[in-house]
């Protein structure tokens, strides 16, 4: 479930106004700024933009470039664009960087809606085949895993768990030096249980040495209007610390405003 607080009634001309009265001047209102956007879904954020330039002939994306800055920046620009144009960004960024692992392109693939059951259990044969014989780069494996939706992926792996009598990240090789191995295994955690895959990426963007921003951010921005809420329950109860006090504790000024909005906390 989603974790963002939305309003029973809103108006999206005044929030436009309240925008643009924030930006406006020499200093800028970032909590006014938080309290309008970090409390409206997609579809009143997409309105909001469109009804900001109507009004002032300005992109309001541009302008919150403009006025904000650092993390507090980054994690607004990517909740305001719309979930199709974020994840384009996500991976442009992701593609840039010079490791061989890209978990985020895992994370924003295909979700989709139709699943073929007789297709999945097929599939997961031929899983479990590969995967017997160590051939975990085979042709198979990477055209199943790569051309196939979330929900179906996720079907296959739960005909794996039937048949086999395990999960499938039982049977992949654990601490391996095999680059494409690990992306596999990274893969499937994914795709299997998005909810325990994203907590242990905030548990490690928190427990590091110095906190991996771009991580927190991302799954915090990604997930507020999923599951984040099923998320949080899971970090509490491994954790034995609330991901909203965890967060507290190591972000700073609006961009810590920002992230517990979206948890859905008043700030």
């Amino acid at each position: 479930m989603a974790t963002i607080a939305v309003p029973n009634q809103v108006s999206i001309s005044d929030d436009a106004q309240a925008l643009y009265k924030a930006c406006k001047g020499w200093g800028t209102d970032e909590k006014a700024i938080i309290a309008v956007l970090g409390r409206r879904n997609a579809a009143q954020r997409r309105q909001i933009r469109q009804a900001y330039e109507e009004l002032y002939d300005e992109d309001l994306v541009r302008r919150l470039e403009r006025e904000l800055s650092g993390d507090f920046e980054k994690a607004m620009y990517r909740w305001i664009l719309d979930p199709a144009d974020r994840d384009a960004v996500l991976a442009h960024a992701e593609l840039r960087k010079s490791s061989h692992e890209h978990p985020v392109l895992v994370e924003i693939s295909y979700e989709g809606e139709e699943i073929n059951k007789k297709l999945a259990k097929s599939e997961a044969k031929e899983l479990h085949e590969a995967i017997k014989d160590n051939k975990f780069n085979n042709d198979d494996v990477i055209r199943i895993i790569t051309s196939r939706s979330k929900p179906q992926l996720q079907a296959t792996f739960n005909f794996y768990r039937e048949e086999e009598g395990t999960s499938i990240t039982k049977n992949l090789p654990n601490k391996s030096k095999d680059e494409f191995l690990e992306t596999l295994r990274i893969t499937v955690r994914c795709f299997k249980d998005p909810v325990k895959y994203f907590e242990k990426v905030l548990r490690k963007s928190i427990q590091r040495l110095g906190t991996d921003e771009d991580a927190l951010t991302r799954v915090i921005v990604t997930r507020a209007e999923k599951d984040l809420k099923e998320i949080k329950e899971l970090y509490c109860r491994r954790n034995s610390v609330r991901l909203d006090d965890a967060v507290d504790k190591d972000t700073r000024g609006d961009y810590k405003d920002m992230l517990l909005t979206l948890l859905g906390n008043e700030v």
